[in-house]
């Protein structure tokens, strides 16, 4: 067995089978740049290294049930004015996140509320914390059957264990007592442990139309804001800022779009 051989074979018995692959293709790099040996084995690791972040990303970006991917970079802050991108840049250090703290995104539908958190909840999978994505019907109608086959104490630790929850969709549609009252449960449970980033369509002062109880939404209310960052975001739909730039669409007030007026 030559020395090339023989090195393939042991990286394989290290476990380090990409690096074991791209060795050929390394061994002549090397050759033909004159490498040093510190240089070649660097260059070596480092394909190894990166291959296993990259599998290490998709597998926890997998886990987070991400609705799909999308970066701040992807989003444009000139069609949205009322944002502080800069607040926005800030959030994305995560130091919310080290520090147990939420992030609430209101806002109509379209303006980009879930987009942010979704870049969010990726950049938290990047920096090696768990993320996890459920919109609010699903993780109440998840909860609620839990509760009906006892296992809900089981169930919430689903939603506790994450660093960063994104709760989605808030408000779309009213809660009834037990679903508020699950809601309240979970977000008490990771009160000053774990970050929620919770989307809603409501402004805070609709939220009594949302929940039953007008004390079980000042309660959930007390706990999400206590060590918040509200978002509020005030524009026309993200979704449709292109066919509203066209001149196709006009705004919900009858003007039309700032962009396609100029």
């Amino acid at each position: 067995m030559n020395p090339v051989e023989r090195l393939k074979n042991d990286l394989f018995g290290l476990g380090l089978k990409d690096a074991a692959g791209a060795l050929d293709q390394v061994l002549d790099s090397a050759a033909k740049a004159k490498l040093p040996y510190a240089d070649f084995l660097a260059d070596l690791l480092a394909r190894e290294l990166t291959v296993r972040r990259e599998r290490y990303l998709k597998a926890r970006t997998r886990l987070a049930h991400l609705p799909f991917q999308k970066r701040l970079e992807d989003f444009d802050f000139s069609y949205q004015p009322s944002l502080d991108e800069g607040q926005i840049q800030e959030l994305a250090t995560l130091n919310f996140a080290g520090q147990a703290q939420n992030v609430i995104l209101l806002g109509p539908p379209g303006v980009g509320k879930t987009h942010i958190a979704v870049a969010l909840g990726l950049k938290g999978v990047e920096n090696g914390m768990g993320v996890y994505f459920v919109t609010a019907q699903a993780l109440i109608e998840d909860l609620r059957q839990a509760h009906a086959e006892n296992r809900l104490e089981r169930r919430l630790r689903v939603y506790l264990a994450p660093k960063i929850l994104i709760v989605d969709e808030v408000g779309y549609l009213p809660f009834d007592t037990l679903g508020a009252t699950m809601l309240f449960q979970l977000v008490s449970a990771r009160y000053e442990r774990g970050s929620v980033i919770l989307t809603s369509n409501k402004g805070f002062a609709q939220w009594g139309e949302v929940f039953p109880d007008p004390i079980i939404a000042t309660a959930i209310l007390d706990r999400l804001l206590h060590h918040s960052h509200v978002i509020n975001i005030r524009g026309d739909s993200y979704r449709l800022k292109d066919k509203r730039r066209a001149g196709y669409i006009t705004s919900p007030f009858g003007q039309k779009d700032r962009t396609a007026a100029q």
